[in-house]
């Protein structure tokens, strides 16, 4: 009878601590938005700042400018959005509550996980505090039978692992948000409207089954965690050996005035390079076309062509009103006609260091005085990547991030301009005035060259800088290739047939930076750079 008893006893706890377990809804196809309705319109006034797609099933979506997301109006997402929030809502509303607050939330009030029930209109006031108690999972629902209006200033808080994508708010009436508001979570409105004053911010989703959605110069960013998807972005172009360029033409002048600082080699493929001071150059400065432009212009034809072809994630619909302040997340980009950088665009990895971001432009590229490219939680300028069809004008003290490859189109890096990874034109004149660019990582002594099969050789040079010997490790497929090397004005000092896997050279060549051709048997290609050192 005892063990009965027990048993009895740890069932009915068993069961009570799964019943008082808030459950997250299933958003589904409502989880890609940041703002939506399925009935009402949805508007914005002001400068907002959204992360997430924005619409409507029955209406229109104004006023918005860009947005780091898709705008959907009466489409297939829409309706698709519209039918996941009817079954989202009818899961909160099912939940069964276990606390049952006043309604008056926040003024340093702590409150654990779990489903919470008003019945009537509530108020948010300074902070209310929502502790994840170390558990990530933990999920917290309030459902209020009436409005849900927030003083100026509120904050939701989240601490001890609390996280906003499993904080969620059914409400049966107006949710009002005041200036300055801090909200965090889902918020679910039933057959009411949604507005968010001048300064309110929300990490979480607002979403209404019938009413307006109204917003005015606020921040609205879709939550991540709970099992969505880790931004990666698309894959990176393959540099090869315009890795080792910071400032490029395939055709065009390359001219300098001032003092210019520039980590990397600088040259043009049909032209001149003039201008720049060898003392503050870490690179070669390539006075003339040489054999190294020639490959370098070959491989940025083939990573313009990459950026070009690349699908499209989000079209960022107002070209002429980029930046200010727009945050932007790992995803492909287009604007589709000229475009002007005002103030800040801010990349946004979302902790993730290999995130890719790249910026296709069907225009020209030029920025404000004092423009700023700013890198957010891990992005990295390596990983950047513009494509700009038209002329670039970074205008002075602008600072600029990634590597850009421009088409077609001269380059003006104006007075005061810093760089953090590459400016480039498949053809144009490029001229710099006292700027100071630093190339990403990627340039390498053993960059391959895609031949015009685009298959890839796997040769080794080593060691790199040399002094007196140099060694080339060959596989089955490259032993006998031939092997020319030129000075960096272009001159052959070096041509030779590797007849081994590993073939040692000896070498007597003038301390400085050479570059090699290798060919082999059957055509392929690989180029790069070589160091002797004293």
């Amino acid at each position: 009878m005892t063990k009965i008893l027990q048993f009895t006893a740890l069932f009915a706890l068993i069961f009570f601590n799964s019943a008082i377990m808030a459950q997250a809804p299933v958003l589904g196809a409502a989880a890609n938005f940041a703002l939506f309705s399925s009935n009402g319109a949805v508007s914005n006034t002001g400068l907002s700042h959204l992360t997430g797609d924005v619409g409507t099933n029955n209406g229109s979506s104004t006023n918005f400018g860009n947005v780091d997301g898709v705008m959907h109006d009466a489409d297939g997402s829409a309706a698709a959005a519209a039918a996941s929030l009817t079954i989202a809502y009818n899961q909160l509303n099912a939940a069964i509550p276990n606390y049952f607050p006043a309604p008056l939330l926040g003024n340093g009030q702590t409150l654990p996980a779990g489903t919470y029930s008003i019945g009537q209109s509530a108020t948010l006031n300074n902070n209310l505090i929502l502790d994840g108690g170390g558990n990530a999972n933990s999920v917290f629902i309030f459902k209020i039978q009436g409005a849900l209006s927030s003083a100026a200033g509120s904050q939701v808080i989240l601490t001890n692992g609390a996280l906003a994508c499993n904080v969620f708010w059914k409400v049966e009436g107006l949710v009002n948000l005041a200036t300055n508001t801090a909200m965090k979570g889902t918020i679910v409105a039933n057959n009411a409207a949604i507005v968010f004053n001048s300064g309110a911010s929300l990490e979480g989703r607002a979403l209404s089954t019938t009413g307006a959605v109204t917003v005015s110069g606020v921040t609205v960013t879709k939550p991540i965690g709970c099992g969505s998807v880790v931004l990666t972005g698309p894959a990176k172009p393959v540099l090869n050996s315009v890795a080792c360029y910071t400032i490029f033409t395939g055709n065009g002048t390359v001219t300098n005035s001032g003092v210019s600082l520039v980590t990397g080699d600088i040259g043009s493929n049909v032209g001149l390079t003039t201008g720049f001071n060898a003392n503050n150059v870490t690179g070669t400065i390539h006075s003339s076309p040489d054999s190294s432009t020639a490959l370098c212009a070959l491989d940025l034809n083939n990573v313009y062509t990459y950026l070009n072809t690349l699908p499209t994630d989000i079209e960022l619909l107002y070209p002429a009103a980029f930046g200010q302040n727009l945050v932007l997340t790992p995803h492909t980009y287009q604007l589709n006609a000229a475009t002007v950088l005002n103030g800040a665009v801010i990349l946004n990895a979302q902790n993730n260091p290999n995130a890719v971001f790249v910026i296709k432009i069907n225009g020209a590229l030029s920025t404000s005085t004092y423009a700023s490219v700013v890198l957010q939680n891990g992005a990295q300028a390596k990983n950047v990547f513009w494509k700009i069809d038209g002329a670039v004008n970074l205008n002075d003290y602008s600072s600029f991030k990634g590597t850009v490859v421009g088409n077609n189109g001269a380059v003006n890096l104006n007075t005061g301009v810093v760089i953090e990874g590459r400016v480039l034109s498949t053809s144009g004149a490029v001229a710099t005035s006292s700027i100071n660019a630093q190339m990403t990582e990627g340039c390498s002594a053993t960059l391959a060259v895609n031949s015009v099969n685009a298959v890839k050789n796997t040769v080794q040079f080593y060691p790199n800088p040399f002094s007196s010997v140099l060694h080339v490790a060959l596989d089955e497929k490259t032993v006998g290739s031939e092997l020319v090397i030129f000075n960096a004005s272009g001159t052959q000092v070096l041509k030779t047939n590797l007849s081994d896997k590993i073939n040692t050279m000896q070498m007597n060549l003038p301390a400085g930076i050479y570059f090699y051709q290798l060919k082999s048997k059957n055509g392929q290609k690989q180029g790069g750079k070589l160091i002797s050192k004293p």
